[in-house]
Formats: C-alpha cells, sequence, structure tokens
C-alpha cells in the first residue's frame, strides 16, 4: 500500500475557527517519525513543496475546494496546478461544511459540465470529493455525478458514509471512477445524528465521529481488499478530520493507530 498523511489528520484545515493550527514543522516531522513517505498539501499556503522535501516526503495532491454549480462563474482559471493530484470538492461558497444550499437544475448542468471540462484538461490527475457540506454529499447526488460525468472520484470512505454512501458497495459497483482514496473510520451513531440534523459536521468532529482505522463502523478492511482487486494503484491517504482544543493534544497516537492496523491488513 502507498501511505500518505494529510495536515487535517493533525487538526489543520481551511475553515476559518476550526480549533487550534499546529505548525508546518511538528506535522512533518510527526509524519517522519510515523514512516510515511508523502503528504497531501492541506491547506493553501500551509505546506511547500521544498519544506516537505526537506523531510524527506514527496506531495500526493492537494485538497481544492471550488464553485462548480455557479453557470455565471468559471472555476477553471481559479484551480491551482498542484503537484499530484488535483482532489476537487464542489464548494458551496460558504465557509465551512455544516450547511449548503439546494443545487436546482440549472446549477446541475453547470457542475457537470464544468466537472467534465477539468478532467479534460487535467485528465487522470483529478478526483471529485463527496464531502458533507458541499455540493455532492448524498448517495443520489454521487450517483448522479458518476452516470452524468467521466470525472474520477477520490474515494474518502468516511465522508460518502456520513452522506448515506456505503463505501464498500461503492468500491463494488464503481472501482474504475477511483483514482484517490482517503482513509476515515466513522462512529456511525454520530454520523446518523449528522444526516438527522441533530448535529453539525463541525460538531460531531468535535465529538469523535472519526476513529482510528479498525475502531468504528466502516469496511475498510473490505475496502482495502475490493480496490486491491480491482487493481486500483493510487494512494491511501490518512485524512481523519480532527478538531484541536491546544498544542498539548496528539493527534498522532490516532494516525499511528490507523497505521498499525492497515499494516496488519497486509
Amino acid at each position: 500500500m502507498r501511505l500518505a498523511g494529510a495536515p487535517i489528520s493533525w487538526g489543520v484545515c481551511e475553515v476559518p475557527g476550526w480549533g487550534h493550527q499546529l505548525d508546518p514543522e511538528r506535522v512533518l516531522g510527526e509524519m517522519r517519525e510515523l514512516g510515511l513517505t508523502a503528504t497531501e498539501l492541506g491547506p493553501e499556503g500551509f505546506l511547500t513543496p521544498s519544506l516537505i522535501a526537506s523531510y524527506g516526503l514527496g506531495a500526493v495532491g492537494a485538497f481544492v475546494p471550488a464553485v462548480l454549480h455557479d453557470p455565471g462563474h468559471d472555476p477553471l482559471p481559479g484551480i491551482p496546478e498542484v503537484d499530484g493530484m488535483l482532489v476537487l470538492a464542489a464548494a458551496t461558497g460558504r465557509d465551512g461544511y455544516d450547511a449548503r444550499p439546494v443545487l436546482d437544475e440549472t446549477g446541475w448542468a453547470a457542475m457537470l459540465a464544468n466537472l467534465d471540462r477539468i478532467t479534460a484538461e487535467r485528465g487522470p490527475g483529478v478526483a471529485l470529493h463527496p464531502h458533507v457540506g458541499t455540493m455532492v454529499e448524498t448517495r443520489d447526488e454521487v450517483s448522479r455525478v458518476l452516470d452524468g460525468s467521466a470525472v474520477p472520484l477520490c474515494l474518502d470512505t468516511g465522508h460518502l458514509l456520513i452522506g448515506g454512501t456505503d463505501p464498500a458497495e461503492l468500491v463494488r459497483q464503481a472501482a474504475g471512477r477511483v483514482s484517490h482514496v482517503h482513509l476515515k473510520d466513522v462512529d456511525a451513531r454520530l454520523a446518523a445524528r449528522v444526516s438527522g440534523g441533530e448535529l453539525t459536521y463541525t460538531q460531531a468532529v468535535r465529538a469523535g465521529v472519526y476513529r482510528p482505522l479498525g475502531q468504528g463502523d466502516v469496511d475498510i478492511a473490505g475496502i482495502v481488499a475490493g480496490l486491491d482487486a480491482s487493481g486500483y494503484q493510487g494512494w491511501y491517504v490518512m485524512e481523519q478530520d480532527v478538531i484541536l482544543a491546544g498544542p498539548d493534544d496528539r493527534p498522532v497516537d490516532d494516525v499511528r493507530t490507523s497505521l498499525a492496523y492497515l499494516r496488519s491488513l497486509a
């Protein structure tokens, strides 16, 4: 398995007010201590290729939110070139992931057309990330993207489950569309409270909706086995959203536990 880290597993996030933000040196140093060889970039400007390389790591891509559904807005000029995979999210245009507008047919047509334009321009180096609080969140929305565009997917096992898609079933049905993977395990009880409107996404993350791999309700072993059987050759990114209270928090411990679980599968 090609295993990579992500700054969000250390609580580093683009959302304003998202908990304590660690410095990049600590994040990269702890990734190196864990034996990871690569990372996603995290929020714009947090990591640079030269800084990543100075810790002996490589870059595998970046999470890039972009407004894709507005027919009066061309998103392409604002989408940066990235090292590795462009992990694209269909942003609402609002800060955070706790609320989203309803997308009408005009918006759907614009989004699907933009996804195909971006895919044609970037080729296999782009993946759409279904994500809570974006314009592609629910099972029906994921299916509509698969049926209505050619864009590959970032299989985020946590966001899919919270949004109502069984990630293991998606692998069985559409493994050939998966070009990038974010691995999360999920407390299904808390996830149901998000989908039921009892908790916002931010509240659920703070409450611990994401668990170390092997300690939640996602069939991580089955998903990895299914992807391997399909011939998947991409990265598995340890990407478990956390919100930190302060610098004494130790998110590295959960990442270490998750890595040990993954290595046990091998």
